[in-house]
């Protein structure tokens, strides 16, 4: 009997390690890539990594705070038609605290705490990011703005968000609660679970039948009559003779400003406009006086 119990405590003692949840610990793993950057190799990732630069409009540390978050599809059960889920959708803080988030994922697959709208002065795309392929847990810390403000916090996985992981985080008295926040604020689009599939297949028909009723009496459309085109010939011809001039005037001004700088050129292009405007002006100006002086010329008398 002794003998049965002591291998029925033995079978106990090292059956509970293989029970437990083995969470890796990218803390210890991560390499600092600069610019608050921090990754593994083993899909641990800190993003806006901040400890130490305080915030425009902050003059020191309010206070230092430390939390963990769970993630994990567990959470997600108490919410009806969610699938994942944070064990917490709100958090508050005072302005400039020093906050620093234990994040732990506790699926087998890859999760994220990301925070939105810090500023980008001092936070790479205005966001601090924690990242984790669980199951595991990772660690960062961040200094919070002066300010009342809400800010979101979700996974940016696809599809995570709006299956029900996001939160958000309020620093001061916030400025406003932000939509869609399970258990905190109503669903912008609410979930109906009063329907059964037969009466959601009826409805579906039924509105597929008002669909094509509104489409067979809608009149009938009118096709558009295209007005001709202008005809473009006296242009073309016109371009025609615009390069038919520069084509043979083209040797002589190769030759012309050969080694003449761009300063020369222009100069010797205002020169010849100058000298040839004077020159109409002289012709005009004969022109005139000859027309005047026929005008008085008198006739022979007959």
């Amino acid at each position: 009997m002794v003998k049965l119990l002591s291998v029925g405590v033995l079978l106990m003692l090292f059956s509970v390690p293989v029970l437990a949840q083995d969470y890796e610990d990218h803390d210890g793993m991560l390499m600092n890539h600069g610019d608050g950057h921090l990754m593994d190799m083993a899909g641990g990732m800190v993003m806006g990594q901040n400890a130490d630069t305080l915030p425009g409009g902050c003059d020191r540390i309010s206070e230092t705070k430390e939390i963990t978050v769970h993630a994990g599809h567990k959470y997600a059960e108490k919410f009806p038609g969610r699938m994942f889920a944070f064990d917490t959708q709100e958090f508050n803080f005072k302005p400039c605290t020093k906050l620093t988030v234990h994040f732990v994922n506790e699926d087998n697959i890859r999760h994220q705490w990301m925070m939105h709208g810090l500023p980008k002065y001092l936070y790479p795309k205005g966001m601090f990011h924690l990242e984790a392929s669980g199951p595991s847990k990772i660690s960062g810390t961040l200094i919070l703005p002066p300010g009342d403000k809400t800010y979101l916090v979700h996974c940016d996985i696809a599809q995570h968000m709006e299956k029900g992981m996001k939160a958000q985080l309020k620093v001061g008295k916030g400025d406003g609660d932000l939509p869609s926040i399970p258990g905190v604020t109503a669903y912008i689009v609410a979930d109906d679970y009063k329907a059964t599939l037969p009466e959601l297949a009826i409805k579906a028909e039924a509105d597929a039948a008002t669909a094509a009723k509104a489409v067979a009496i809608a009149p009938p459309v009118k096709p558009v009559v295209k007005a001709p085109a202008p005809d473009d010939s006296s242009i073309t011809g016109v371009t025609v003779i615009g390069l038919a001039i520069g084509l043979l005037i083209s040797p002589f001004l190769a030759r012309k400003f050969k080694g003449m700088s761009a300063a020369e050129v222009v100069t010797y292009v205002f020169d010849l406009l100058r000298t040839s405007f004077d020159s109409l002006v002289k012709w005009l100006a004969s022109l005139m006086k000859m027309i005047m002086a026929n005008k008085h010329k008198i006739l022979p008398k007959k």
